[in-house]
């Protein structure tokens, strides 16, 4: 019988491999960049033509190769990062698996020059379409110098894949910024066609975040800093002012390497529920340091996956980190008190970016009686609130005579917190509160403001009492898989707290024999199905927590003042006092803001004043 099966030539093996690592110009730059990376530059340029198609060039100030280690690195599966396979369990290097040199030169005319420090002279290789046509001594400084031209030449169908010149170089451009931003020790630069993309000098990482995003991202970006046994997370998030409609701007990074991970963005996008809209994205830079064993990198060929060992413990300390500084409302409390850059590393860096974090952030809490949000008035007290032209609602449409608004007295400024310390001037619409702090005019929902409030009171009756359930008349049975059955038996009780009711029925099938009452009209099936789905794939009890919490908003939306209504002054001083008590105070349950405020600047811009 003929021979079937046959081992491939190196070249056709190089394309292969190429496939997985070269998707496009961008692709090409991150990995050499990388490498350059871990040769230990300080000072990394770039530069491209035609989007990277026709020209790629970077340069380096790394401790360069020598020439037997330069034709070495042309070779599939030849690297200097690990020797055995115990290496793969404490992998720190940015690169590793020796497949992208050899896998760029295949597929490119590859031109490589390189040369020591303690080195008379460097070494040039040329190679063109995976052969090696020249090698041979050049002059050149320390470090590496790497030309990719013609990227995809002898690979048509994979060149007519890619986009316009100034498609692929917005992607280069990306690509060096979140390279740019891991490591604020090193200086980037970045042209194409001559033209300038990105520059940036060594610094700190806020600067560098200033650099790469803006300096008005950057103003309303706040500092985190978090530990939790041997899992570490610091770095920056933005307000709910700065937030993006993609995840472009959330650049995380696992012991220095950029991922783009489900289980990290997951951790963020909880922490942010109830700070911005659905929808939206906030603007993060977060370095999460952990031991080299417990997440393994080696998952795919770009390295931009990642898997943990303690995927639970991960989620929730990077969520933890986040709700630390977002649960006091920073850009409310210390928006007039911006963090001081951080040094780059080191301990310098930890003590000062505790001290901005501490400076800023803390808010004086007291104890008080949650706000009521419908007291009814004493029958003979003649109201004191400006009543609007009209208080309409959907039945009735009353007018009454305005009264002239007596405002509450001004707290003074630190004995109590920033809702609390506001000037109230009257009410607009039956719906907002207007308020002065200072030269600012503050405006606040009054419908959000008390949603707020009573989420969080909801939230405290769960945790001691539970939510109140209905019991089916007609029990329902559902045949699960065997990790959903697995999570509805680990999360019994969790789910039983907030009103759902499961019972083993034999095999992977479950009794439904009660739902929260909220959800009664909803498809039982579907929810519990969503609900045991969504603990299954994190198995983590942040994901419970996303369910209980959307059940407690909607509670909390239907329970509080809806629609126009007037609202008398010791309403409004207790609602306010209410707030500085509440977490995440700035915004309501799904997101949407509490307050917004107008300076005095911009007034006076308005009516042309300036």
């Amino acid at each position: 019988m003929s021979q079937r099966i046959t081992i491939l030539p190196e070249i056709i093996t190089n394309k292969i491999a190429a496939g997985e690592v070269v998707e496009r110009p961008a692709s090409v730059i991150k990995e050499l960049v990388e490498n350059a990376l871990d040769a230990g530059a300080t000072e990394i340029s770039v530069e491209i033509a035609a989007g990277g198609r026709r020209l790629i060039r970077i340069t380096d100030n790394g401790h360069g190769m020598s020439r037997e280690d330069a034709l070495l690195s042309l070779e599939r599966h030849a690297t200097s990062k690990i020797r055995n396979d115990s290496d793969l369990d404490g992998i720190l290097t940015l690169g590793f698996r020796g497949e992208a040199l050899p896998s760029i030169a295949s597929v490119s005319r590859f031109r490589l020059s390189t040369r020591e420090a303690d080195s008379l002279e460097g070494t040039e290789i040329t190679v063109e379409g995976g052969r090696v046509r020249d090698v041979k001594a050049c002059g050149m400084a320390p470090g590496t110098v790497i030309c990719v031209e013609q990227l995809f030449f002898n690979t048509p169908a994979r060149l007519k894949f890619l986009r316009s010149a100034e498609t692929e170089a917005g992607h280069v451009g990306d690509c060096i910024s979140r390279m740019a931003i891991s490591r604020p020790d090193v200086s980037f630069r970045c042209t194409s066609e001559g033209r300038e993309l990105l520059r940036v000098q060594r610094g700190d990482l806020l600067r560098r975040l200033s650099q790469a995003l803006g300096r008005i991202t950057a103003d309303n970006l706040y500092p985190v800093e978090h530990v939790r046994d041997d899992i570490t997370v610091t770095g920056f998030i933005s307000g709910p002012s700065a937030v993006r409609s993609t995840t472009a701007a959330m650049f995380t990074y696992i012991n220095g390497r950029f991922v783009r991970d489900r289980v990290v963005q997951h951790a963020i996008m909880q922490a942010c529920r109830g700070v911005i809209d659905r929808g939206r994205y906030p603007v993060c830079a977060l370095f999460i340091t952990i031991p080299a064993g417990e997440v393994d990198v080696n998952v795919h060929p770009t390295k931009h996956e990642v898997r943990f060992r303690r995927q639970t413990e991960v989620h929730d300390t990077i969520q933890a980190a986040l709700e630390e500084v977002l649960s006091r409302s920073p850009w409310l409390a210390g928006r007039q008190q911006p963090a001081a850059p951080p040094p780059s590393n080191g301990q310098a860096y930890r003590e000062r970016i505790m001290a901005a974090a501490q400076a800023s952030l803390d808010l004086p809490r007291r104890e008080r009686p949650l706000f009521d949000p419908q007291p009814a008035p004493p029958a003979a007290e003649q109201p004191r609130y400006m009543v609007s032209p009209t208080e309409a609602t959907e039945d009735t449409a009353v007018r009454e005579p305005a009264v002239p608004f007596q405002p509450a007295p001004t707290e003074t400024p630190g004995n109590g917190g920033y809702f609390s310390s506001l000037s109230v001037i009257g009410q607009f619409h039956a719906e907002y509160i207007l308020c002065q702090s200072g030269a600012e005019l503050v405006i606040i929902d009054q419908h959000a403001a008390s949603e707020r409030v009573a989420y969080q009171r909801l939230r405290r009756q769960c945790a001691a009492d539970g939510v109140e359930s209905q019991r089916l008349l007609f029990p329902e049975t559902l045949e699960l898989s065997f990790s959903e059955a697995a999570a509805a038996q680990r999360f019994a009780e969790d789910l039983n707290r907030i009103g759902l009711e499961l019972a083993p029925f034999g095999g992977n099938t479950v009794i439904v024999s009660a739902i929260p009452r909220i959800a009664a009209a909803t498809d039982t099936a579907r929810l519990v199905r969503d609900m045991l789905e969504e603990l299954a794939q994190l198995g983590t009890t942040a994901a419970f927590r996303e369910v209980e919490e959307n059940l407690l908003a909607r509670i909390a939306c239907h329970s509080v003042i809806r629609g126009m209504r007037q609202l008398e002054q010791r309403q409004i001083a207790e609602l306010l006092r209410s707030m500085d008590e509440t977490d995440f105070a700035a915004s309501c349950p799904h997101g949407r803001p509490v307050s917004h405020t107008i300076t005095h600047a911009e007034l006076e811009k308005i009516f042309h004043r300036t």
